[in-house]
């Protein structure tokens, strides 16, 4: 089975879209400002011990020391494979 996608699609998917409006514009999970960090609703334990580092546009929850990138988020919140959650994130970024 060859790739479906580009070391620099996927480079491109996980990096130009901002964690933050990811979560908050395009998925819709709650969130809120709380201490002066973003928190997100964790889409795996459901906490809001969660942070998004913006250097590195990575989330991570700290309940269950988590991190994820944008293609993680995707299939993690709408449970679908890796190859859906690309194809949903490309729909973004055109």
């Amino acid at each position: 089975m060859g790739k479906y996608f580009s070391f620099q699609e996927l480079y491109e998917l996980r990096n130009s879209i901002p964690m933050n409006v990811l979560i908050e514009k395009e998925l819709d999970i709650p969130s809120k400002i709380s201490e002066g960090f973003f928190r997100f609703l964790c889409p795996l334990c459901n906490e809001f011990q969660t942070a998004i580092n913006p250097k590195t546009n990575l989330g991570r929850c700290f309940r269950c020391e988590k991190n994820f990138n944008t293609i993680d988020m995707v299939m993690a919140w709408h449970k679908t494979g890796f190859v859906n959650s690309v194809k949903y994130l490309q729909t973004i970024l055109k």
